[in-house]
C-alpha cells in the first residue's frame, strides 16, 4: 500500500569486487568521487570525476546529470556515497553505491 517505512533501496549497494566487475560491465558508466576537494587531491581511483556532497553546489550539479548513464559512487567510507545514490535516485539515476568506500576497491 505505501511506502513509507520500505527497507527497499533505490540504488544499488556493492562490495568492492562487484562495484568493479559492474563499473567495468557498463557501457554508460561514470565513477564520481562525493569526498571533499582535500580527499580527491590526495588520490582517488583513476577516471573518477569529483562532485563534493558537501558543497552547497551539490543537489544543483546532480539535477543537471545525464539520466541515461549508470553513476558508481564512492566516499571513504561508504556514507558519503550512500548518501549520495539516495538523493540521486530519487532523481531518477541509476546509482551504485562502494559500500566499503574507496579502501574497498580492488587493486
Amino acid at each position: 500500500m505505501f511506502k513509507l517505512f520500505s527497507k527497499t533501496k533505490a540504488y544499488k549497494d556493492l562490495d568492492g569486487v562487484e562495484f568493479k566487475e559492474a563499473y567495468s560491465k557498463s557501457k554508460q558508466a561514470v565513477l564520481l568521487d562525493v569526498r571533499s576537494a582535500y580527499e580527491f587531491t590526495t588520490g582517488t581511483i583513476p577516471g573518477a570525476k569529483h562532485l563534493d556532497i558537501m558543497s552547497p553546489e551539490f543537489q544543483q550539479q546532480i539535477e543537471s546529470l545525464d539520466k541515461s548513464k549508470d553513476y558508481f559512487i564512492f566516499c571513504r567510507s561508504g556514507s558519503r556515497s550512500a548518501a549520495a545514490c539516495r538523493m540521486m535516485a530519487q532523481l531518477g539515476l541509476n546509482t551504485y553505491n562502494l559500500r566499503e568506500g574507496i579502501g574497498g576497491w580492488p587493486r
